[in-house]
């Protein structure tokens, strides 16, 4: 059946170890953030920095960090980026196995301090379903008697070998905003990379494809029609806190969100499921 543990970093960061006939994974407490993901027989699908040290306070460098109740900087620049719920400790309220699939479910305790950011009354959890391949469903309920709206994304860090080589697909269609300009059309289906790319992408269909020397990665939505596409490339992977010069080379995130027109408005007693599924293509 496999094992769901829960064990501490050398550092002090409580994580949830998960063993089963089809994955190995690690989640933690902090950030409710997975890290490791890697289904048996198969290569890792998610990316992490060298440079990170895990420190309690920071977010992880890699993974799918979870960026709630806003994406990016806030209209306050004070205010921390991308939120509070990926440097915020989650509780686990759940572990299910169902044959060899397990289902881990945590939520978001909202502390005094984030009701600073935060004041309305909304429930939080995500649950991991971890199987050959990851789900991770994302869910806000609105508590209060007021309309929420909100901005958020799964920050999902890619494994890609070799960025020169990384062809993504999936993207005809769809427009963008890149460094603040924009809205542009895509051309064609697929993006290379040979500079900084950082592309918040909308009217975006529901799966697209990494296609790396390592095979190809499938990646789905549910509830979004809107990701982000990134590469720090050269300069800014100097600029990054916990990211090396050169680990540009083998990473790209490409993020399943809600945000500009895409945003999430909740209605009291509405709630909405942010989904995001992926596996190695068979």
């Amino acid at each position: 059946m496999g094992s769901v543990t829960t064990k501490k970093h050398a550092n002090g960061l409580e994580y949830v170890d998960i063993d089963t006939p089809l994955c190995t994974a690690r989640i933690f407490m902090q950030g409710a953030q997975i890290d490791r993901f890697q289904p048996k027989g198969k290569k890792p699908l998610l990316w992490v920095s060298s440079a990170d040290d895990y420190q309690p306070g920071s977010g992880i460098r890699g993974g799918v960090p979870i960026c709630w109740p806003w994406f990016g900087m806030n209209d306050n620049p004070d205010w921390p980026q991308h939120g509070f719920a990926r440097t915020s400790l989650w509780t686990l309220e759940s572990v299910q196995m169902r044959s060899d699939v397990a289902e881990l479910k945590f939520a978001l305790q909202i502390t005094e301090e984030n009701r600073a950011y935060w004041p309305h009354d909304t429930r939080v959890e995500v649950l991991f379903t971890l199987a050959d391949t990851l789900t991770v469903s994302l869910t806000n309920t609105n508590l209060g008697d007021q309309a929420v709206s909100l901005t958020q994304a799964l920050h999902t860090y890619f494994p890609i070998n070799d960025i020169h080589q990384l062809r993504a697909s999936g993207f005809a269609g769809a427009q963008y905003i890149e460094f603040g300009e924009g809205p542009y059309q895509q051309d064609g289906d697929e993006v290379t990379f040979d500079r900084e790319t950082d592309r918040v992408y909308t009217r975006l269909g529901q799966n697209q494809q990494l296609h790396t020397p390592d095979g190809t990665i499938e990646i789905s939505r549910e509830n979004s029609e809107s990701a982000v596409l990134w590469n720090p490339w050269i300069d800014k992977s100097q600029r990054l806190s916990r990211f090396n010069s050169d680990d540009y080379l083998s990473m790209v995130c490409l993020e399943a969100a809600n945000v500009l027109e895409d945003k999430v408005t909740l209605l009291p007693n509405e709630s909405h499921t942010l989904t995001t599924k992926i596996g190695w293509k068979a």
